[in-house]
């Protein structure tokens, strides 16, 4: 399974082993999937950024990942970058992926009502339009349940600590382990 994303799944501020992907694979594993998650999360990447280097990293996999889970976008609202430049690039990566027949899951984001409301309704349609253009699954808010909870975030309140990302895997570990089962058949 690949993991394609920004700080979130590289784990900023955390022991590479605090990872999502490293505790989504634990948790996947847990549940009886013999599964290896590879960690592809650069800190700061924006869509651009993960775009600039999908091709290179799926060229580099010994295989091609039954799942992709793909999580960019937060970087893109921190620097203000239009949604559609946004939009854009996503459908790109997504359909790069899709073309490979990789099926995706897209951990999507939600943009601070402070950007204003035609930029958080432009932003916020993303994922959703993608998940359904691409057929592909879609968790709407990747830090649902963290973020809010700031015993689960490191000081700069944009990232889950160790318990948060713990949290983050027990949730979605269900869905992805049940998206590995599908496309295995």
């Amino acid at each position: 399974m690949l993991a394609f994303g920004d700080s979130l799944y590289a784990g900023y501020g955390l022991d590479p082993s605090q990872s999502f992907p490293a505790v989504l694979e634990r948790d996947l594993q847990r549940a009886g999937l013999a599964v290896r998650v590879v960690n592809a999360g650069v800190s700061g990447d924006t869509t651009a950024a993960g775009l600039r280097r999908l091709q290179f990293t799926l060229d580099g996999l010994e295989r091609m990942p039954d799942l992709a889970i793909v999580g960019l976008g937060g970087n893109d609202l921190l620097r203000g970058i239009d949604p559609a430049v946004t939009r854009s690039n996503l459908d790109a990566i997504v359909t790069q992926l899709r073309n490979r027949k990789i099926p995706v899951l897209i951990t999507g984001m939600i943009a601070p009502r402070n950007l204003g409301a035609a930029y958080v309704r432009d932003f916020e349609r993303i994922y959703p339009d993608l998940a359904k253009k691409h057929d592909a699954d879609l968790d709407p808010f990747f830090l649902e349940g963290v973020i809010t909870r700031p015993e689960l975030m490191l000081s700069d309140g944009l990232h889950p600590n160790a318990r948060g990302v713990e949290a983050m895997a027990s949730r979605l570990a269900p869905r992805i382990a049940e998206e590995l089962r599908q496309s295995a058949r």
